[in-house]
């Protein structure tokens, strides 16, 4: 016995169309993380950053947009 051919069609479509998501995810999922591995060496490299300004100038605030600075006030 067998099921009709439309039905095994219809089957085995979706049954390819589940492997390529499962594919797609996979490959999300490896970029994914590729990204995260970058962004904490990027994030490594930020915290070196704030430290080396921090070791030179002391607590302190920085304006981004213009490179001026305040002094953080500590009690």
């Amino acid at each position: 016995m067998k099921i009709e051919k439309e039905e095994l069609d219809k089957i085995v479509e979706q049954q390819v169309e589940l492997n390529n998501l499962l594919k797609r995810i996979g490959f999300i999922e490896t970029e994914k993380d590729g990204l995260l591995k970058m962004y904490i060496e990027a994030l490594g490299e930020s915290n070196a950053t704030k430290k080396e300004l921090e070791d030179k100038y002391g607590a302190i605030n920085i304006d981004l947009s213009d490179g001026s600075y305040t002094k953080v006030e500590t009690e």
